[in-house]
């Protein structure tokens, strides 16, 4: 219900979700919201019934409200009834195109970070010129890191290309000011060693601003303050080449951000996706296929294998 196009948005994503995937009968979509807004829309699933169901709620979490203070003064939000669900396991996982403070509030105190990951991160997929994507994260859920998040990062990075985009052996790239191992601030530094240390990565060195389109590396890690920086600047090149200046190219088609649908949480124990406040119909059919392959490759499951593991040595 957070979104700027809700409810009729996501309804008509869930209709085309489920209209181009006949074979998945074991999908399932739960509504969360004001039955009485989303009622002129229902039509649309007419041909889904038996693969739905509605949940109603009286209230709505805000673009702008406070997320800790909305969650607890909006028990009945269709964001805090998500988690209650999501937490309970009635749902496997959940994605919204609400407040994204609330979202990642609510991950925390509700599904929790999974034991041994100290800052669940949120990542996002960014082009390259070969026509691939690279991950980047983190883009916006932590603005101050240590160097051994970074790492963390990394590591949850490379599990997510692995089962996600099928990669058996992703390149780890460090954002920084230079290709050159002493270069950047101290974070960057001591970061750059550590991830030159860890085996569980195959780290190819750092990674400049210039090259971030290029086929430099297949995850890039750095703080949520560049990343979200870095994100908002690849979101204005398609807005201001296409919508302004009314260029078409098949590269330049690769940064809409709805062929990426949302940001996953990675480090939380059950999947959950934030999509973007102005997601129309693409890109949340795009979050519902993200969520349902996060599902089925079981991604939590093995996250929470590796750092448990890593917990216990």
């Amino acid at each position: 219900m957070g979104g700027d196009f809700a409810p009729e948005e996501p309804i008509k994503a869930i209709a085309s979700y489920l209209a181009k995937h006949p074979e998945q009968k074991d999908v399932a979509c739960v509504l969360i919201g004001s039955q009485e807004s989303a009622q002129p829309f229902f039509h649309h699933l007419d041909k889904f019934s038996s693969q739905y169901t509605f949940v109603n709620t009286t209230s709505v979490i805000g673009m702008h409200e406070h997320p800790t203070k909305a969650l607890k003064g909006k028990p009945d939000s269709s964001i805090a009834i998500g988690f209650d669900l999501l937490q309970k396991g009635d749902i496997d996982a959940f994605v919204s195109t609400g407040n994204t403070g609330a979202m990642l509030v609510g991950a925390m105190y509700s599904v929790k970070a999974i034991p041994g990951i100290s800052r669940p991160t949120i990542a996002s997929l960014i082009p390259n010129v070969e026509g691939r994507s690279t991950l980047l994260l983190d883009v916006g859920a932590n603005a101050d890191c240590k160097p051994e998040h970074l790492l963390q990062f990394a590591i949850m990075g490379a599990f997510y290309v692995r089962l996600m985009l099928e990669l058996e052996q992703p390149r780890v790239g460090l954002l920084n000011i230079g290709e050159e191992e002493g270069k950047g601030n101290l974070l960057a530094q001591a970061a750059h060693s550590l991830l030159k240390d860890n085996p569980n990565i195959h780290f190819s060195g750092n990674v400049e601003g210039r090259d971030l389109f290029m086929d430099t590396a297949d995850v890039i890690v750095c703080e949520g303050f560049t990343g979200n920086v870095v994100l908002k600047m690849a979101e204005s090149i398609y807005h201001i080449f296409k919508e302004k200046k009314g260029f078409q190219d098949d590269f330049l088609e690769s940064f809409n951000y709805e062929v990426y649908g949302g940001t996953p949480i990675l480090g939380v124990n059950a999947p959950v996706i934030i999509g973007h406040g102005i997601s129309k119909a693409l890109a949340i059919e795009y979050m519902i296929a993200n969520a349902v392959k996060l599902v089925r490759t079981d991604f939590v499951k093995v996250l929470r294998s590796h750092f448990t593991e890593a917990v216990e040595q």
